[in-house]
């Protein structure tokens, strides 16, 4: 378990969420997918559309802990070890080829440096791993940590020195669904997707971000938000990190959204132009 996993389980739930410094509202079903994951130390899988909160999870949780976050973004070509340490040999051949630092070129140590999971497990206090966007990666990617999951270690390879955890860090790892994981994968992960937001949930999400908000201007702009995403046709429906741009945009020029006037800052909502020409077609707003 944790070291404050048990204060956690003490602790009355809607405390939790009142002083973070990144604003977040937590589901009932989220905020016990993350018990379980600190009190078993699993990793916590967290699936969902774009959009709905699933990167800044992680920077919430430190917050509220007041934890280290160590972020490794994964991306089409990244592989297990790029998460771990870094060999910088260039750097040594050159030392040693036009440099006077014979005694730091022998020293391989000088050349090894450690990324965001290597730098999580050498962490001495407790810390918060988030491995981004883990479906971007080739198939094979998330099998290829299973030994580092599991064991919470490796060995770099260059000197056969083991990095091996102090305190075991909250392991948060993203998912948009763009490739299905492997099944021995998902064995070692405590599972939550994230359900799009209802119009209550997205209430207190806007009010997180923006606590002034004039009540009529908050409504106003969560109808013509869910009018949008109703639209069934479109290619891609706004998120709810799209919204709080669109909101701030709105703030930012008045705080008015008068009716009749169409869909303002739609730029802000609407990505694409043929979702663009839909909408001017179908007259929505």
């Amino acid at each position: 378990m944790y070291p404050w996993a048990l204060t956690l389980l003490s602790q009355d739930p809607i405390h939790l969420l009142m002083s973070t410094k990144t604003p977040y509202v937590l589901s009932d079903e989220l905020r016990e997918a993350i018990l379980i994951a600190e009190i078993t130390g699993r990793p916590l899988l967290v699936k969902g559309e774009p959009g709905t909160g699933k990167t800044l999870l992680a920077q919430h949780i430190a917050d509220e802990k007041g934890l280290s976050l160590f972020q490794w973004t994964v991306k089409s070509t990244t592989t297990a070890k790029d998460g771990l340490y870094f060999y910088d040999a260039v750097s040594r051949l050159n030392d040693a080829r036009f440099g006077d630092r014979g005694d730091q070129v022998a020293n391989i140590e000088n050349y090894i440096r450690l990324e965001a999971m290597g730098q999580a497990l050498d962490s001495s206090d407790p810390s918060v791993l988030l491995i981004d966007e883990i479906d971007k990666a080739d198939i094979e990617f998330p099998n290829d940590l299973l030994l580092e999951l599991d064991r919470m270690e490796f060995t770099i390879s260059e000197t056969g020195r083991t990095v091996r955890a102090i305190r075991r860090p909250l392991v948060i790892i993203t998912s948009n669904n763009e490739k299905e994981l492997p099944d021995a994968f998902l064995r070692r992960c405590v599972f939550h997707y994230i359900e799009f937001p209802d119009h209550d949930m997205m209430s207190q999400i806007v009010f997180a971000h923006y606590p002034s908000i004039d009540q009529t201007l908050m409504e106003k702009s969560l109808k013509l938000f869910y009018t949008l995403r109703d639209q069934n046709s479109l290619k891609k429906r706004p998120s709810t990190s799209e919204l709080i741009d669109w909101i701030a945009i709105l703030l930012h020029h008045g705080g008015k959204l008068e009716s009749g006037t169409g869909l303002p800052f739609a730029g802000a909502l609407v990505k694409n132009e043929e979702d663009l020409i839909l909408l001017q077609r179908k007259r929505c707003f």
